[in-house]
């Protein structure tokens, strides 16, 4: 999703995306490096962000997916593989 550098960093949204992108702009003028000029703030990207954000949310009323969360081989630090061992009666194929 097009951003700010301002907004570039999530502070209070959801930290699941969509990805943030960050345009800055620079210049060489008498070989001096000129900028940078922030180019995502434009109005004109606003349409872009909610399409994003409806996209994000639309994927997350899915409920969690790979690659949301790493996969079980990945997860060392972690008692998932207990837990879903003690659940595993509970499971029913679909």
């Amino acid at each position: 999703m097009p951003v700010s550098a301002e907004d570039s960093q999530n502070k209070v949204a959801r930290f699941d995306g969509p990805p943030r992108v960050v345009a800055l702009g620079f210049q060489v003028s008498h070989a001096k490096l000129i900028g940078p000029t922030d180019l995502f703030p434009d109005p004109s990207f606003d349409r872009s962000r909610e399409i994003a954000n409806s996209v994000a949310e639309y994927m997350r009323l899915h409920d969690p997916f790979m690659p949301y969360r790493l996969g079980p081989e990945e997860m060392e630090y972690t008692t998932l593989p207990q837990v879903l061992e003690k659940l595993k009666d509970r499971f029913r194929k679909v």
